[in-house]
Formats: C-alpha cells, structure tokens, sequence
C-alpha cells in the first residue's frame, strides 16, 4: 500500500465553496452498474422499507478565534475538543505555534481570551485555557467564527448551513458534512417510506483536517475522538440487521462511532480507529458520503468499504462536473461483498 494509491487530481473548481439551496438538491451519484445521477431528495425511492439511517447529531461550534497577541501581532486558535466538563480547558490548533509562549495570553478586543498551555502528547496541538467570566459557549458565540476548512474562501453567509437540521450537541470544529443534506420533510418522506432513523455522536476531531503525512498510508497516527453511541441505537442497528434491513451511514463519522462501538463493545469512549483495507466490517452496509480529498483517512475508509471501485466513481463525478467537498454533493455506496464477512 503506498499514498499514491489514494492519490487523485482535484481541479480548484470542482470544490463547492458555498451550501446548495435546498439541501436535498444536491446531486447524489448512485454507485450500480449503471451508475446513477439522482439528488439526494430522491433518496427515498433509493433506500428500502426496513433500513436504517444512522445520523451523527454533534452541533458545530464557532471555534475559530481570530485573536491579538501583547505584541499586536496576530494569532489563531481553533478549538478541536473540550478536555473538561466545564468546557474551560481545550485542546486546540494554534498558529504561530512556532512563535507563541506557554501562559501567552491572546486578546479578543483587547480582552485576553485565551491563555496558551503545553503541547498535547500528539505534539501538533496544546492545551489552551479559556478565560473570561461568562459561560464558555456564550463566550464563543460573541468571539468566535464557525471553522470552515481551509478550502472554502467564500464567506458563509448563513453560519447554521454549516449545520445539519438534526445537531444537538455542541461540541465539534467540523460538520458531519453528509448530513447537510438532510431537511426536516426529506426525513418526512424516508419515515412514510418506512425507513427510520437513529442517532450517535462522534466529536469531529483533528484528523478531518490533515492529510496522510506518510508515505505508507499505514504509518499515519491517527489522532483519538471523543464518541458515542445510545444503547437504544445500538439496539435497534441489531434489530434492523436482525430483521434483514440494512444499516444506512450518513457520513463516514457516523461510520466511525458505530464501528468502533461494535468493535471495543464499549458503547461510548475514545476511538482511534484507522479504517483501511482488510478492515473487518461489523456494521454498516451503506454508506452515503460526500466526496473527499486525496491523500486522506477519509478516502482510506472509502477504498475499504467500496474497493478500488471508488476510482471509477471519482473519474465519473469529476466528468459530470459533481460539486466536491463540505459544501459538495454526495455519493451513495453498498459494501463491496468482497468486504462482508
């Protein structure tokens, strides 16, 4: 296995930059021979009676902080994961991590914010301490922006479509993308189809925004999130396999939580769970993704769960000019039956 096996040319205009009004118009390509070019919106008519919808409710939180040092120079700090129940203390991305001090202060309108701790065991993010008397989201709120990833340049100008219609829990820097999708009637339609839907929780964590940094793919250390999984989500995922439905994942979060569950049989916890190719599959029969970068974890779980197909599909959706990315449209796979037990 090298990087190069997950390697693909992205063209700057095939990167979505803003959302699609409505949510469900995006486009949804359909992996079968032939492939399909449907919309999410039809959805329903391409998922059957007795599956199940798995959904990642974590809530988006306007992490990014664009801050001011003593000095007057800038800084920024993205908030990944709070450690504490009092969410005062994080783990955080902070630039110029090269330049900034243990117990810096950075200000947000000439009030100190942000106070800088040690580095984390990982060595690529540090402990930081949130200051400042008023609860800790609120703080945020007033502060802070929602952390679209690098790729987006456009402004966003409505911050809660970075936000699916489902988010409960306030806690990551990054949507469960393919959730975007979703809209209250389009979940309407899913449920008078007989198709349901339950919920688990994976805090978006670091690797979303890095690349694989080794040469063998394998190497790469990937980074532990912040799970979990409500008993009574598990326990219907068991009945509707039981019953010969099929588990439908939105999004590769969803994927993680659920997969890690089944694996450690711990319904809630941190996960660190690389899946590549070889993994053995517990779960999920159906996956619908939204389009990823190359050279990422992310394209790794695509490959493990479709096979090499998914370079078909890429060249396909690039040919059909689809949208890629956060904002992008979306793809509807089945597990390679080369990857059922």
């Amino acid at each position: 296995m090298q990087l190069s096996d997950f390697d693909y040319v992205l063209p700057d205009e095939r990167i979505a930059q803003v959302p699609i009004t409505p949510r469900d118009a995006a486009r949804l390509l359909v992996a079968g021979n032939p492939v399909q070019h449907r919309h999410v919106s039809d959805l329903p008519d391409l998922l059957q009676p007795g599956d199940l919808l798995v959904v990642n409710e974590t809530r988006v939180i306007p992490a990014r902080l664009k801050l001011t040092r003593s000095t007057g120079g800038a800084a920024e700090v993205l908030l990944l994961e709070t450690i504490d129940p009092d969410r005062r203390v994080w783990e955080a991305l902070i630039r110029p991590g090269k330049k900034l001090k243990v117990r810096e202060c950075l200000f947000a309108d000439g009030v100190p914010l942000i106070k800088i701790g040690e580095r984390t065991a990982a060595g690529d993010t540090f402990f930081v301490n949130l200051l400042g008397d008023a609860d800790p989201l609120q703080l945020l709120e007033q502060h802070g922006q929602m952390p679209l990833p690098p790729y987006i340049t456009a402004a966003l100008d409505d911050p809660d479509r970075y936000q699916t219609v489902f988010a409960v829990t306030p806690g990551s820097a990054a949507a469960p993308t393919a959730g975007l999708h979703f809209t209250p009637e389009l979940f309407s339609r899913l449920a008078a189809r007989g198709i349901d839907r339950v919920a688990v929780e994976l805090i978006v964590g670091l690797d979303t925004f890095q690349p694989i940094s080794t040469e063998n793919p394998l190497d790469h250390p990937m980074h532990t999130e912040r799970y979990r999984v409500p008993p009574e989500t598990m326990e219907a995922c068991l009945r509707t396999r039981k019953q010969g439905g099929r588990l439908v994942a939105v999004g590769t979060t969803a994927v993680r939580a659920l997969e890690s569950a089944a694996k450690t049989g711990e319904l809630a916890g941190r996960t660190k769970l690389f899946i590549h190719e070889g993994f053995d599959w517990q779960l999920i029969d159906v996956l619908m993704t939204n389009f990823h970068l190359p050279k990422t974890t992310l394209l790794m779980m695509i490959d493990a769960f479709f096979g090499p197909g998914w370079r078909s599909l890429y060249a396909e959706a690039l040919r059909e000019e689809y949208r890629f990315l956060s904002f992008g449209d979306a793809m509807l796979i089945e597990r390679s039956r080369s990857q059922h037990p």
